[in-house]
């Protein structure tokens, strides 16, 4: 193709590069010029032009655009007719936009004139929903590029096709453990069959059975035997393990494990396996909330018809990394991928991209130690008050900020804390109780943390391992939202509570703490052991105090 300036004499017949405006009369570009044009634009006092002509063997945008768009519209999908040089492709079914991806590349790689661009791999499209667009770039193209891009269009059978969605009836089997609450089966099986309704399927079937090999296996194998299509399995506890209760029990139950775990998050944890030909999932805990996760992928491949085997589920890492959506239950910003920032980092400007959760602590220091007959938390520990010893171990951890809550002797407790860098608020209202000082240190937190750790100021023992040791272990989106310290199987302080917890805590009245909280939502519950006895440490009475500073060593920290 030949394009550039000529005379308007010598335009006939070539097309216009650039649209004209000629008083009321427009030209547009692409337009294949006549000789009443080429009048129009010399009367306009225009004495060139920019022009392309076509050369032997072009073809022009829209014949080439739209060859190309055929040979790769495959089942259920239509084109539209070319303009401007650009086809659009349209799915005629609903279902899922199929196609080779590397295919898709060499394509695109013959000749820079010749685009196809699609949704992405497996969207779920609808009838007359664009799924790709073929653009010619140029206003003609060498017919042997569009030949080539055509080839690779239509190798075998065409690129482009969509795999539509077919009813299926699914069998749901949820698992129990002591203290799991009939509540979360009941949202689940809510969120399942409005998942399934949307793919155009039903839920047929729900058991519950305790969370045990024994009993899980044969209500497995029985809604198989019972004509179920899919058969999804919620764990009570999440899937750790090939080994662990679920996949024990699909091998019992006659069945195969195909494959464990996803480059997905959320769904890391989702387990494939079949009976005979039934497919059988070991569900990851988010697929209890209705937002777009792995388990969704799965699903809707296997609603399709499509294949789901091992290699299929490891290629899903690119993109794998969901979105977050902030509407979410449960986010996934309250799991800990990347450790948080280390004390000395500075704060991420607003708008970046955190890679791991914020975890906050509050330090609870308004109380009146009416045990000890003075205040406690200004007692010296080893040279150093109290009050300002725990501070300086929340301080080396990695939670932040830290926030103190003062109440009695106010004053005196803030001259204690110096210059070390915490957040201070007090609460009037201390006389009330604990449960003032956390609605106190609760308001006083900023809007972004994911969690917040709930400290006494009389445990000076507490190590900043201790603390980093719960934010590692905290990922509610696996069934980690509260996380409890033991040491040697006793549960200690402090505590880390997932955001979402904090209204709850914001509701106590008394001197009262949340510990009650941790009963009733036990299947969120994790707890780390410790490797010193720190968490179990408070001070609470003289001879505790002189128990303490006998233990601590000078120079201690």
């Amino acid at each position: 193709m030949k394009f550039g300036e000529v005379p308007v004499a010598e335009a006939e017949g070539a097309i216009l590069a650039h649209s004209l405006k000629l008083g009321a009369t427009a030209l547009k570009k692409g337009r294949l010029l006549s000789r009443a044009d080429l009048d129009a634009i010399a009367a306009a006092g225009l004495a060139h032009i920019v022009v392309a002509r076509l050369e032997p063997g072009d073809i022009r945008e829209d014949d080439a655009a739209g060859r190309v768009a055929a040979a790769a519209a495959g089942p259920n999908i239509t084109v539209a007719n070319a303009f401007t040089g650009r086809a659009n492709l349209f799915a005629e079914a609903r279902g899922l936009l199929v196609f080779d991806s590397d295919r898709l590349d060499r394509l695109n790689l013959v000749d820079e004139a010749v685009t196809l661009g699609t949704l992405p791999p497996f969207a779920v499209v609808e009838p007359r929903q664009m799924v790709a667009t073929v653009k010619i770039i140029p206003f003609a193209v060498p017919e042997t590029a569009v030949a080539r891009a055509a080839d690779f269009a239509r190798a075998g059978e065409p690129l482009l096709r969509v795999a539509t969605f077919v009813p299926r009836d699914v069998a749901l089997i949820q698992t129990r453990l002591p203290g799991f609450k009939e509540t979360i089966l009941d949202k689940t099986r809510q969120v399942t069959e409005q998942r399934l309704a949307a793919l155009g399927c039903r839920l047929v079937s729900e058991e519950r059975c305790d969370h045990t090999v024994g009993d899980l296996a044969p209500r497995v194998a029985a809604a198989v035997k019972q004509g179920a299509d899919l058969v999804f399995v919620h764990g009570a506890s999440v899937i750790v393990d090939r080994r662990d209760v679920i996949p024990e029990a699909v091998v019992a139950a006659g069945g195969r494990i195909d494959h464990f775990g996803m480059p997905v998050d959320p769904g890391n944890m989702l387990l494939m396996c079949h009976i005979g030909e039934t497919p059988v999932l070991g569900l990851p805990g988010c697929a209890r909330s209705p937002k777009v996760n792995g388990f969704d992928w799965v699903l809707e491949r296997l609603i399709a018809g499509l294949p789901v085997g091992r290699e299929e589920i490891m290629k899903m890492g690119a993109g794998g990394l969901l979105a977050e959506i902030p509407s979410r239950p449960l986010p996934r910003a309250e799991a800990s991928p990347a450790p948080a920032a280390k004390p000395a980092e500075k704060k991420a400007p607003p708008g970046s991209i955190r890679t791991g959760p914020q975890i906050a602590a509050l330090l609870l220091a308004a109380g009146q130690s009416s045990r000890m007959g003075s205040n406690k938390l200004l007692a010296e520990i080893d040279g150093r008050p109290m009050i300002a010893r725990t501070a300086q171990r929340l301080l080396s951890s990695h939670a932040r900020p830290i926030v103190a809550v003062l109440g009695n002797d106010a004053d005196r407790v803030d001259a204690a804390l110096g210059k070390l860098p915490v957040e201070r608020v007090r609460n009037p209202a201390f006389a009330e109780g604990l449960s003032s000082s956390l609605k106190a240190g609760l308001a006083a937190l900023p809007d972004e943390i994911d969690g917040v750790i709930v400290c006494l100021g009389d445990m000076p023992l507490v190590a900043g391992r201790d603390l980093d040791r719960l934010i590692a272990a905290f990922n509610p989106l696996e069934g980690r939202a509260i996380i409890v310290p033991t040491r040697r199987g006793k549960r200690g302080n402090p505590v880390l509570w997932a955001k979402r917890f904090m209204p709850e805590m914001a509701e106590l009245a008394g001197d009262v703490g949340a510990k009650h909280l941790i009963g009733e939502h036990a299947e969120l519950v994790c707890e780390v052991e410790m490797d010193t006895d720190g968490v179990l440490v408070d001070i609470d009475t003289p001879d505790a105090l002189a128990a303490l500073r006998d233990r601590v060593k000078p120079s201690a920290a």
